[in-house]
């Protein structure tokens, strides 16, 4: 058997654990998965022949420093102790409400209670936003109670909560820790959307999904995507969509090569995103 083949083989399972018969899924809780709540479309079909299989949980390099990829869509810098999440969207559901457009209205406190869940998971003493937190500049006010205590029991449990403000959330009242436009860490850019800089960044905004064929099917996974310098995490907010890996959006945040990380339990899948479609 060639490795490709293998490789393959191993990829169709590890992407069919992760789904219920084969149907596609948005969000992690940490119990397992529940249905995509925003249909997203024309996402990047990946072969996972081309996959690359991390056998453990092996930490990813990214600029001298050690971070991980987690299956919530949070990166866990442990040099740090920081929970990196962005694009949480709290009160989207609220937001959509006001336009006419009803929608179950939980998912600012199903967000708060998967961030309460992840930072609880690795310890993390300080939790790093990357901007969009809320939908809109009226989010922090109208948080539910059950929302709004869990973020605060979370922020007396932090030693630092850094707020990056984005395009959604600029005027926000950033009620439980410290709002920045944008921050250098480590020597490594933090800010909501990818720039043309050459620095070291991380980012957020866009949303990042692929869809992979496995067994004639096809699974749609949020997933983290890297290049030389640039790292964009997905959208860790209970009510996201999400934009395909080759839109010319992300093209021309990110020069090719591409890659596209998609975590596991215990491995870490690695596809190359190809056929970026330039505007």
């Amino acid at each position: 058997m060639s490795l490709s083949t293998r490789r393959a083989g191993e990829a169709q399972r590890l992407l069919f654990s992760w789904s219920k018969k084969g149907q596609g899924f948005d969000k992690l809780s940490p119990n397992g998965f529940r249905r995509t709540q925003t249909p997203s479309t024309d996402f990047t079909l990946i072969d996972p022949a081309k996959a690359v299989i991390c056998r453990h949980m092996v930490p990813l390099l990214f600029h001298g420093e050690t971070v991980h990829p987690l299956r919530s869509g949070a990166l866990w810098w442990p040099a740090e102790r920081a929970l990196l999440v962005a694009d949480l969207h709290f009160e989207k559901a609220r937001f959509y409400a006001g336009t006419g457009q009803f929608l179950p209205p939980y998912d600012s406190i199903e967000t708060a209670r998967l961030l309460a869940a992840q930072v609880e998971e690795v310890g993390a003493r300080q939790v790093l936003c990357l901007g969009d937190s809320f939908h809109d500049a009226a989010g922090a006010l109208t948080l539910p109670m059950e929302a709004r205590a869990i973020l605060e029991a979370l922020r007396a449990r932090l030693d630092r909560w850094i707020w990056i403000t984005g395009n959604h959330d600029g005027a926000a009242a950033f009620s439980f820790g410290h709002s920045v436009t944008e921050m250098t860490l480590r020597g490594l850019a933090l800010r909501h959307e990818a720039t043309s800089c050459a620095e070291p960044e991380l980012s957020g905004h866009f949303h990042p999904k692929i869809r992979l064929r496995a067994r004639g099917q096809s699974i749609a996974r949020r997933c983290f995507l890297m290049n030389e310098t640039k790292l964009i995490l997905p959208a860790f907010g209970a009510l996201t969509g999400g934009l395909d890996a080759r839109h010319p959006a992300i093209h021309a945040a990110l020069r090719p090569p591409v890659t596209a990380l998609v975590p596991g339990r215990e491995r870490l899948l690695r596809f190359p995103v190809e056929g970026m479609r330039a505007a």
